[in-house]
């Protein structure tokens, strides 16, 4: 999900910015939107890494109450 969003921003950013702003009742009609592509893959990486961080944590502690 996290690249099909950012190839949308980065393709299509003057659409994407009135999406942004009624998902967060705001108004980012003003905000420049910049999403280089090492960022993209830094944050898809570390988006990874603390779901599985987090993932491995949740079912740690449900396999200690069993």
């Amino acid at each position: 999900m996290l690249v099909v969003s950012s190839l949308f921003i980065i393709t299509m950013p003057d659409m994407m910015s009135p999406m942004a702003g009624n998902i967060m009742f705001s108004d980012w009609q003003g905000m420049i939107w910049n999403v280089p592509l090492l960022g993209v893959v830094i944050g898809g990486a570390l988006w990874a890494l603390f779901a599985g961080v987090l993932g491995w944590l949740i079912a740690s502690i449900y396999n200690r109450q069993l």
